[in-house]
């Protein structure tokens, strides 16, 4: 695995909890990713993703109460890997997406990597 895994990519990050938002942004970042967002609503990442065209995507799967569908849907729709961050079990994943790669809360810089290479793979 290279230290560069993400070099060239820019990565939304849809989190809505300011620590964990704040160290995904820090792994992807180290991983020479460039960082988009993040975006604390579903309404912030839909708008994000009007504007802005990204090769990776890190999601929370509940976002202040709201269901991340919308935007695994329009992700999946581009071709835009991406992964689960979330505290939840499987069966909160959206059943459409059950394949994608889940990233266990509390995230860790070395869990986060792990997930992305994986993903990346899919």
């Amino acid at each position: 695995m290279t230290e560069r895994l993400l070099e060239g990519r820019r990565v939304l990050i849809v989190e809505d909890q300011y620590l964990i938002a704040e160290e995904m942004r820090r792994a992807v970042l180290a991983l020479g990713g460039e960082v988009v967002g993040p975006c604390p609503t579903i309404e912030a990442a839909m708008e994000t993703l009007k504007e802005t065209a990204v090769q990776f995507a890190l999601l929370d799967v509940n976002v202040q109460g709201e269901e991340v569908a919308r935007v695994t849907d329009e992700l999946a729709a581009r071709g835009v890997p991406f992964a689960f961050a979330t505290g939840y079990d499987q069966w909160a994943i959206p059943p459409q997406h059950h394949d994608r790669v889940r990233i266990e809360k509390p995230v860790t810089r070395e869990a986060l990597r792990e997930a992305i290479e994986r993903a990346l793979q899919k």
